[in-house]
């Protein structure tokens, strides 16, 4: 198979939906055939869509100068809703959040409005906003703004079930370095009519650990076959990605969540399995009808990238990242979210940048790639542009990227070199628990390589399976079977032991494809 060159960019807080009918939405959720996955071309800019020189006049029509996510899912009734993060009025001079004037800066912690535009190929109309007054965009969920208390309070996802309207949301305590925030808890707030007024619900609420590591602080949610489901991840942007879900009309009843361990749904929290590997934040989670798959979105903040993943059901196995634009080409861009109205190989989503600090609508188009998921990212080592592996590779020992056409196919591929010790490439990948996998590696070494090894291993270096061979003077595709037993997480390695002498290996196509 040809590698496909992979594209980059950034991101912040999560949701996507489903389009809803009378009835639920049924996609599959589990124990489904493995898929081919998901290709986004180039992410495009349709529209400014808030802010200065935006097509909406939000500045004019809601005293909406500067804002961020643009959250959005369907209300059942015909419309799009949109939350908005921190929000600010005439006094916002940039860049940034909380710029500006005090006097006239019309903080706002969140913002919601509403569009009933279906046609996307010029931008998005904002028709609507929750208001307080006429022409001034209200601040619909609460919030104390005081740091190290509660700073801000910050939609995360929303979804609609009948005619209730339902947002999840974070507490923010205070922002940290660059990535980096820390949240009381997370909670939903609900709406009976159409988002003018909420409620929060104060028994509805994931409350964060001493250690700020709860793992349902930023979520998205999607509908599905008579559930809601939460994709949740811890605050900031360096987690990983957990499942549960809840009969639809249990929404607000906190233990009637379950939580997905690996093999099935748990009463306890703290059993919830990653289902992708982070860094990941700002999720976003939808059900894609052209290609058949779940879609996931998300800002990578290793790569500096938004990139996707696909899988034929919520439960995984998740494929590996796609980019889908580079942070390099969008400077200071977050905060993307799926369209629900998307459809055929068009994908929409709002996409934040901190500076101008305003939401803009973004398109990319969607193929299939011509084989299995592969659960490997960046498997062909085309995303890396300099010498020494980045994420979401690993080097361990001494090694670099061949840049020069010397792979087993496209432009790059990883080597490692050294006398003596073990030197080895390495990533780590979300599995399933309990399920049969083959590793996969296109691999050609010095002549004079007696130990070649592939295998897989847990986070805390406990050996699972690996496969030790000696020399390749070309390339060569070497294989490993092995059972993922109790782990959710592995990590996969490839490279050699050395015994004195110069020796080299070179890595290039790497698979991991989930057995039936």
């Amino acid at each position: 198979m040809q590698k496909r060159l992979a594209l980059i960019l950034p991101t912040l807080v999560g949701a996507a939906l489903l389009p809803l009918s009378a009835g639920s939405p049924t996609h599959p959720v589990a124990e489904h055939p493995a898929v081919q996955a998901a290709v986004p071309s180039a992410a495009e800019r349709v529209a400014k869509l808030t802010g200065p020189g935006a097509i909406n006049d939000t500045e004019g029509r809601f005293q909406l100068k500067a804002t961020d996510l643009g959250i959005l899912w369907d209300n059942g009734a015909g419309e799009i809703l949109s939350a908005f993060g921190d929000s600010y009025g005439s006094g916002w001079t940039g860049p940034g959040g909380g710029a500006g004037d005090p006097a006239t800066l019309d903080w706002r912690c969140n913002l919601l409005l509403r569009s009933k535009d279906h046609d996307l190929t010029d931008g998005m109309t904002l028709d609507s906003a929750a208001e307080d007054s006429p022409g001034h965009a209200k601040q619909f969920l609460d919030c104390k703004k005081i740091d190290r208390d509660e700073h801000t309070v910050i939609p995360t996802a929303g979804i609609s079930v009948g005619k209730r309207q339902y947002v999840q949301y974070m507490s923010v305590n205070y922002w940290g370095p660059a990535g980096s925030w820390f949240t009381n808890h997370s909670g939903f707030a609900y709406s009976d009519d159409n988002g003018e007024t909420w409620t929060k619900d104060p028994k509805a609420i994931w409350p964060n650990t001493k250690s700020w590591d709860d793992n349902f602080q930023m979520n998205a949610l999607v509908r599905t076959d008579g559930f809601v489901y939460m994709i949740g991840t811890p605050n900031g942007r360096f987690g990983n990605a957990h499942l549960a879900r809840v009969p639809e009309r249990q929404v607000l009843q906190k233990n009637a969540w379950r939580y997905w361990d690996g093999r099935t749904w748990s009463t306890r929290e703290t059993s919830a399995a990653p289902i992708a590997v982070g860094p990941i934040s700002e999720v976003s989670v939808q059900w894609n009808a052209y290609l058949g798959k779940w879609l996931m979105m998300y800002l990578d903040e290793q790569r500096a990238s938004v990139v996707l993943r696909s899988a034929a059901s919520l439960t995984g196995p998740w494929s590996g990242e796609q980019v889908v634009a580079r942070g390099t080409e969008y400077p200071g861009l977050y905060g993307t979210f799926m369209h629900p109205w998307s459809s055929g190989p068009d994908l929409y989503f709002t996409m934040s940048q901190w500076d101008p600090y305003n939401v803009f609508l973004m398109h990319t188009k969607l193929t299939d790639d011509d084989s299995a998921t592969n659960l490997v990212t960046d498997p062909g080592f085309e995303a890396q542009t300099g010498a020494t592996p980045t994420a979401p590779w690993q080097l361990s020992g001494r090694g670099g990227i061949d840049r020069t056409n010397l792979g087993h196919s496209g432009q790059n591929n990883a080597y490692v070199r050294d006398s003596i010790g073990a030197h080895q490439l390495q990533q780590n990948v979300a599995v399933r628990p309990h399920h049969r996998y083959r590793l996969s590696a296109w691999l050609r070494t010095a002549d004079n390589n007696s130990e070649t090894m592939l295998g897989v291993r847990t986070l805390r270096g406990q050996q699972i399976a690996e496969r030790r061979t000696g020399a390749h003077s070309a390339y060569t595709k070497i294989s490993l079977d092995f059972d993922s037993g109790r782990e959710s997480l592995i990590q996969l390695y490839t490279g050699f032991f050395g015994h004195g002498q110069d020796v080299w290996l070179q890595a290039d196509d790497l698979t991991l494809e989930e057995l039936r």
